[in-house]
């Protein structure tokens, strides 16, 4: 018995050292980088292919958010701290309707604070009341790496069709 404890004791080493040829954080953060950034142009290339296959003109922010808005409204334009409510229609870049306020009822968030999509925040922003817009969110601009756990996969890019209804204080 005592012999089978020196041996397991000697085999696990000093755990405090790192095994030979692991690397480094550095190289580590270097690869994740590279890695991060190929998507990113390759979500970015998504997207305009996208764009160009139904022949639209949008306008990109320094985000990556693309955007048009359409049958502008001639209502105050929103800011930071009110509340919102749009109708919207959230597809996939490959058509598939994720959700829809026509099912799902109309949504109200508070412009800057509320946990959607920063994307949606940004877009927003640049509305009146009344206003409809299409916003295409890259990955990063809504649910990320993980997508929402339900309809929206990971590291997926989103449209919506979007109608801001009314602002409120």
């Amino acid at each position: 018995m005592f012999s089978l404890v020196v041996a397991i004791a000697h085999s696990c080493g000093d755990s405090n050292q790192p095994p030979e040829n692991f690397p480094s954080q550095k190289e580590v953060n270097k690869s994740l980088e590279t890695i991060n950034r190929k998507f990113v142009l390759d979500e970015a290339m998504m997207i305009d292919a996208y764009i160009e296959r139904r022949n639209l003109e949008m306008k990109t922010t320094g985000t990556g958010l693309r955007y048009k808005i359409f049958d502008e409204g001639a209502g105050e334009l929103a800011s930071n701290g009110q509340y919102a409510t749009v109708e919207y229609k959230i597809s996939l870049l490959d058509g598939t309707v994720a959700y829809d306020s026509s099912e799902d009822g109309q949504k109200e968030f508070l412009i800057g604070q509320d946990y959607v999509e920063s994307g949606l925040h940004e877009g927003i922003l640049m509305m009146r009341k009344g206003d409809r817009a299409k916003f295409i969110l890259p990955s990063h601009l809504a649910h990320g790496l993980s997508g929402d756990n339900n309809k929206i996969p990971p590291r997926s890019s989103v449209v919506y069709d979007i109608r801001l209804i009314s602002l409120r204080s």
